[in-house]
């Protein structure tokens, strides 16, 4: 271990990082990540985890655009 590595503080995440950890968790990888690091995800693993970030942030766009379509008063 390098002495770079910080403890991951769960508590001060920033959307995009609690999104990652929730996924992991999601797909049973967050207690290797947090007694490994990333570092021991396989390529497949964290392509996963990126490939269902991405999907959550156009379903969060999309929401958002229908709201704010709904408030238009579109009829």
């Amino acid at each position: 271990m390098s002495g770079k590595e910080k403890k991951i503080d769960l508590e001060n995440l920033t959307p995009e990082e609690k999104m990652k950890y929730e996924i992991a968790e999601e797909l049973g990888l967050l207690d290797r990540v947090m007694k490994n690091g990333w570092k021991t995800l396989s390529a497949k693993e964290t392509g996963r985890i990126g490939g269902l970030m991405t999907k959550r942030r156009r379903e969060m766009k999309k929401e958002e655009g229908q709201e704010t379509g709904q408030e238009t008063g579109l009829s």
